[in-house]
């Protein structure tokens, strides 16, 4: 078996930098064991897997027509559909994992698929569908980037006394303002004070083992630090934020909003009057090649 495969760095514009995802293009669905494996192989904090679905316009048929005329061998007309279905296609199946486990929603690992199949497959529809374990997600080019119109998981108030010891093995002495819980995406957020400088939330360093030992309930998948930005500065950003998942298999990820990790990347983010969320980035290939199994 063989499976293109590709990794994007996602919310940046610069190779080597932003969120890396691998991105596998697979035709038919594959064993969770093997999806598993391939993630762990790949050992980054996501990897993609797309899918096809039957929904693709040939264009009355001329396309077809084509691929049929030219080729008339079974396994070059196989590969001829493949290649028509990722530039017509505008519905797929989405999957991801990290190394350790399936995670239900993951924003750069989306992104980097949709740059898979804008940029490198050039797929001609004006918007993606992207069927997901979270419903549909659509994503559209803007310009030099892609919005993705993802689902708003509004959190909500967390008591910090019933997670005191979380807390301290995540930012040890810096100020808090605020905690909140998503129940849905299973994230806890914690707003650092607002006379904290950035300084502080980038020399964090929580260690996995210390977040794992202090919470083992299954709760909480993912711990986000987040701070607001300084108006001051250049160029300025609304909010600064890390995030870390050991219970996944990440201890950090390298990009949620813009992100004071070693790699950086930034996004944009509009709340729309629906109820959904406007993600808004670019992304860079930096490899492409063939997963032989």
């Amino acid at each position: 078996m063989e499976i293109p495969i590709f990794t994007v760095d996602s919310f940046t514009d610069l190779p080597f930098k932003g969120n890396p995802a691998a991105v596998c293009l697979i035709e038919n669905e594959l064993q969770d064991d093997l999806y598993q494996s391939i993630a762990a192989e790949m050992n980054l904090s996501e990897t993609a897997f797309i899918t096809r679905r039957n929904s693709m316009d040939f264009s009355s048929g001329i396309l077809l027509l084509r691929c049929m005329l030219k080729y008339s061998n079974n396994s070059d007309l196989h590969v001829c559909f493949w290649f028509l279905y990722f530039l017509k296609g505008a519905r797929f199946g989405l999957r991801w994992f990290t190394p350790t486990s399936e995670i239900p929603l993951c924003g750069h690992a989306t992104l980097a698929s949709a740059a898979v199949l804008f940029y490198l497959k050039k797929n001609v529809n004006p918007v993606l569908v992207f069927e997901t374990m979270r419903g549909e997600l659509y994503v559209r080019q803007h310009e030099e980037s892609l919005i993705m119109d993802f689902p708003l998981n509004k959190p909500n108030p967390q008591d910090q006394h019933e997670i005191k010891d979380l807390l301290k093995a995540v930012v040890g002495d810096v100020p808090i303002q605020d905690v909140c819980y998503n129940p849905t995406t299973r994230n806890l957020i914690i707003c650092l004070a607002d006379t904290c400088d950035r300084s502080e939330l980038t020399s964090l360093k929580p260690e996995a083992k210390s977040l794992l030992e202090n919470e083992s309930t299954g709760k909480i998948k993912g711990v986000i630090v987040t701070m607001k930005g300084a108006s001051t500065a250049q160029p300025a950003y609304d909010f600064y934020s890390r995030y870390f998942s050991p219970w996944l298999g990440v201890l950090e990820d390298p990009v949620c909003a813009y992100q004071c990790s070693s790699r950086g990347g930034e996004l944009g983010l509009e709340i729309r009057d629906d109820g959904r969320l406007n993600i808004i980035g670019r992304a860079q290939t930096v490899l492409q090649g063939t997963l032989k199994i």
